[in-house]
């Protein structure tokens, strides 16, 4: 179904239920590394033993190095995150748009193996989920075979319509919207803060619906508030703060209140 054929009523009220959620980001793993893997295959077992009552886990990109041969590496993250007692949904991220080398998985096998789920509503390099009265959106900022990102037009157009639906909503996405770090390079701004951000903020992010983002890319922390949405980079899972204590972000969002916290692995 197309997302413009979906039934969209403003203003359409709905149970105050609680989202509760993991974001993981950056988590790079890499089968010629096996710390990287046994590190996924942690979280896995971590998540299922701590947090029995998710409704989803997120996943923001650079979840693979896309380095190996064939579809080998996104074929073991995808045996990792099946053994979640709850469904996960990814967004790419430049290293899985940007294949080294030439024969690893390029967009139409990422839709395919990690897009399947029928409770996703996909549309092009984008998809759609609806959840307890919430809209989570995952959008594809990445510009094939390249570090930086930007939003096309066809994934704002897409993001716009679904935000007519009026309900509350978040965006999933790699490349976060600020220099919330502070950089002073202009090659180093370019490459971590989406390139139309400007753009974004004012098409999507101005919009009273959009109550949350979550980005990675840069791989350090930051929650900030922007015209009442609040924006969360979480910490990259490849940077441990001590040994196994991986990072992600926990969320709970009631209504427009939402409650997170930065949890590690051990």
């Amino acid at each position: 179904m197309a997302l413009s054929a979906l039934p969209l009523v403003a203003n359409e009220s709905h149970k105050e239920e609680t989202l509760k959620f993991i974001h993981i980001t950056d988590s790079h793993m890499d089968l010629s590394d096996t710390d990287s893997v046994e590190a996924m295959e942690l979280m896995s077992a971590f998540i299922n033993e701590n947090y029995k009552d998710l409704d989803f886990v997120l996943f923001g990109g650079d979840n693979f190095n896309n380095n190996a041969q064939g579809n080998s590496d996104a074929l073991k993250f995808k045996e990792i995150i099946k053994t979640l007692h709850c469904p996960s949904y990814l967004v790419r991220g430049n290293k899985e748009s940007s294949a080294k080398p030439s024969d690893g998985i390029d967009l139409q096998e990422f839709k395919n193996i990690f897009l399947d789920d029928t409770a996703l509503l996909v549309q092009g390099k984008d998809w759609m989920l609806e959840k307890k009265g919430y809209v989570i959106l995952g959008l594809d900022s990445c510009i094939e075979g390249a570090n930086n990102g930007l939003y096309t037009q066809e994934t704002i157009a897409f993001a716009k319509t679904a935000l007519k639906s009026a309900k509350p909503t978040i965006i999933l996405n790699h490349h976060p919207y600020t220099n919330y770090w502070g950089g002073t390079e202009d090659k180093d701004i370019h490459k971590y803060v989406l390139n139309n951000a400007q753009e974004v903020q004012a098409k999507l992010l101005s919009d009273k619906n959009v109550i949350l983002t979550l980005s990675g890319h840069k791989h350090i922390d930051s929650v900030k508030e922007q015209d009442g949405t609040k924006m969360v980079v979480t910490r990259g899972f490849i940077r441990p703060l001590d040994l196994d204590m991986y990072p992600m972000r926990y969320l709970e969002i009631t209504g427009a209140k939402i409650s997170e916290k930065l949890i590690y692995t051990s």
